[in-house]
This record gives C-alpha cells, structure tokens and sequence, in this order.
C-alpha cells in the first residue's frame, strides 16, 4: 500500500488524474482466460495511447462469468503490466460481501492502486439511504484501500446524489463512477467539492465536464482505446487542451471524432455490447477475442457491416 486509510483521499487527489480505461477481458476461442493477449493490450495502452489508468475486472471485462480466482490473476496480470507506469482500480463488485472483501485484500496484497465497488441490488428496497451507507462503512472499515463508489441502472436503481456525499464522507472514499443523468452527477459535484473525484463514463461528456465542473478524471469505459490509435490519439489531444484552458481547439478536435463514435454506435447490436467492442478491438489491432456465457458474438453479417464502418469512420492506423 502507498498510503494509509486516513491518507486515501489526498493521495487520490493528487494521483487519480487524466483519462482512464475499462479492460475488457480477452477470452481464447476455448473461452479460457487470454492472459498473453491482456498483457499486450494493456502495454498498448500505456505506451501508445498515454492512457494513465485501467478500470480491472469489472463489467467491461464481464466479472460475473470469471471465477474467483480467475478475478484475482485478472488483478496480478494488470498489476504486474502497468509496473508503476499506469494506475489500476480493481472491481470487487459481489453481491456477497465476503467475496467483496476477499478480492478487496487481493488488490491490496498485489499492489492495485484503487478498488471500485458497485452498488449492490436491494430488492424491495425503497429506502435505501441507511442501507446504503452501512453497506460502504462495513467494507471501508475492512480495508485500508481508497474505495471508489460505483452506481449504475443494472443495480435496479441509482444512488441518490444525497447518499453519496454521506458515504463520501468515510475516509477511504476517494471517488465514484456514477452512471446517471447529468443533473445528477452536476449535483453531486457540487455537494462533494474536493472530497471525492466524481466521474462518468459518456466520452461525449467528458470534454464539457472539464470546462463546466472543473473534472481531472475520466473513470472510465473502452472510449480511451477504441477511438484512438499510435498514430490518432485525438481523445488525448483534446483533453490536454481542455486542462490547458484551450477550450475551442478542444472542442473542434473533440468533434472531430463524431465519426468514429457514429461507426461505433450505429453497427453494435443491443443485445451484444461487449462482442462488439472486441471485434472493434481486433480491427485496431489489439487483442480481442471471444465473449462468455450468458453474452453472445457477433454473427459474420454483424462483423462485415462493423468493418465497413470502421473503413469509413477516419481513425488513423
């Protein structure tokens, strides 16, 4: 560990900057674990693109098909990959707690920097405000590592802005990945000042969260490596312009992407998000592979229409 409980929030502060990535997991076509194939992919990432952190084993990298133990090398392989030169924050989002703090002591004892943990389902819940806030203390307590809040549509319900800056205010609480409407995430910003980094994962955002609330971090989807390339880093570019104040410069190259997010949207199938971004993947290059039960892939017509609007879409191999 780099820091104390007490100390997670100024670390954090200082440390959790720029734009971070969510992994997702390459699978061999057997559907085991493409360790190889994670390691490339994540060496692309921090050498080519400048990408300063990686979201692990989280939705992106379809957590709930991965067995425990496969959860934890997932954590080692990205640990011993970003070797000091990117930051990780690892998902240790269960619905049982035990198995929250079993992977949450992994991070630790492997050297993660972060851990995210998702909001838990509550059925028949409606008042979920105490709820809530005992189950964030209970893991906090247990671990010494900044914790970062995550909430999102799949839990069945979205964690009000007044619930998160209490949980906030627990001291290995660094940050939230907060997956809701605008208005929202706005409110929360504005109620939890410095205390925690709040952030959502809509790239087409990101750039006006910047100039309107004063944003230092991107936390975090596939965006960071599936609209740029070695030689086409313009997310890049237009986020160091937009935290050198350059705001008009920013937003042209920002928009100049719209392309690229266009190909992208128009050609992923509802119900196969996660085949999708690898394909997109392997047409960049990087390691792709196949999607676990219960996901399915890409049918041979949905590979051919994605190529054809990655052909057209103006990203720079």
């Amino acid at each position: 560990m780099k820091y104390t409980r007490q100390q997670a929030k100024d670390y954090a502060r200082e440390h959790m900057r720029g734009i971070w990535a969510a992994a997702l997991n390459p699978f061999n076509d057997d559907l085991s674990f493409n360790e190889a194939g994670l390691r490339a992919n994540i060496r692309h990432w921090i050498d080519d693109l400048g990408i300063r952190g990686l979201f692990i084993a989280g939705k992106q990298g379809e957590f709930w098909s991965m067995s425990l133990e496969e959860r934890k090398r997932n954590m080692t392989v990205a640990v011993e990959e970003c070797a000091g030169r990117a930051d990780t924050i690892m998902s240790i989002s269960d619905q049982n707690v035990d198995t929250v703090l079993d992977l949450g002591r992994h991070a630790q004892e492997c050297g993660a920097d972060y851990v995210v943990v998702h909001a838990p389902m509550l059925s028949f819940c409606h008042d979920r405000d105490e709820i809530l806030y005992n189950y964030y203390k209970y893991i906090c307590d247990r671990l010494e590592i900044g914790i970062a809040m995550w909430s999102h549509p799949d839990s069945g319900y979205l964690m009000e802005p007044e619930t998160c800056a209490r949980i906030a205010e627990l001291p290995n609480i660094v940050a939230i990945k907060y997956s809701v409407p605008r208005e929202m995430y706005v409110r929360l910003t504005h109620m939890v000042g410095d205390r925690i980094q709040v952030s959502t994962s809509a790239e087409p955002e990101w750039l006006d969260n910047i100039e309107e609330l004063g944003w230092r971090l991107y936390l975090c989807s596939s965006p960071p490596y599936q609209l740029q390339t070695r030689n086409d880093r313009r997310m890049h570019e237009y986020t160091e312009l937009a935290f050198a104040g350059k705001f008009a410069e920013a937003q042209r190259v920002r928009d100049s992407l719209n392309p690229v997010r266009e190909a992208i949207q128009r050609t992923k199938p509802g119900g196969k998000p996660t085949a999708h971004g690898k394909y997109w993947q392997e047409l960049l290059g990087q390691v792709g592979g196949k999607v676990r039960h219960p996901m399915l892939n890409l049918t041979q017509a949905e590979k051919d229409a994605t190529r054809a609007a990655f052909d057209s879409c103006g990203l720079k191999l």
